[in-house]
């Protein structure tokens, strides 16, 4: 991870010293996750402080113009999720029948989202699983319910997104890792499109 961070550095990224074991504590338990061991060495190495990363020390990160609590930025995919919901007639089969009701409809859909595995922000509208709390899962890419795997792993996807000269992108995986509750909504938003691809 140092080799990632200078490369980020040299793309003109601000980091501070890295978090601390007891940083890392408090920040699971007032979020209740456990960071992954990839993005945990990441944040050790260096805590980005500049663009659209959020800082684990303040709770805030900026996006666009605007700086918000990262607490909200955490609610990102289910407020995505319930947008859908009222505007385009989203829902999962595997959620029961739909309430007629759109704020019961907003309730159960947060009851799923909460049972999910947490999406901790990474970057903008990147956002890497906390299940497994182990390295490798995907980064994923999360505008409402278009959610789609935007790296295989923390490092490929930093490599991506800020055109790194690094020698290692990914841990190996040829395919992103399978993250429950998650792959669900990826897989039902392919199928749909391919489906209407074919209709065209």
């Amino acid at each position: 991870m140092d080799e990632v961070v200078g490369a980020l550095k040299k793309k003109g990224i601000d980091f501070e010293d890295g978090l601390r074991d007891a940083e890392f504590a408090h920040t699971e338990s007032l979020y209740n996750f456990s960071f992954p061991l990839d993005l945990r060495d990441f944040l050790s190495c260096g805590l980005p402080v500049s663009g659209e990363f959020p800082n684990w020390r303040t709770g805030n990160v900026r996006r666009g113009q605007k700086v918000i609590s990262i607490a909200k930025l955490m609610d990102w995919p289910a407020e995505g999720i319930c947008f859908d919901i009222e505007k385009n007639n989203f829902w999962m089969p595997d959620w029961d029948v739909k309430p007629s009701d759109l704020q019961e409809a907003f309730r159960l859909a947060r009851r799923m989202v909460k049972k999910a595995p947490v999406l901790i922000p990474v970057h903008g509208h990147r956002f890497l699983p906390a299940e497994p709390a182990v390295s490798g899962n995907p980064v994923l890419s999360v505008w409402q319910t278009d959610i789609i795997y935007y790296g295989l792993d923390l490092v490929s996807y930093l490599a991506r997104e800020f055109d790194l000269p690094i020698k290692r992108q990914g841990n190996g995986n040829k395919s992103p890792r399978h993250i429950r509750f998650w792959n669900t909504i990826i897989d039902k938003m392919e199928s749909e499109f391919e489906s209407e691809r074919r209709d065209l």
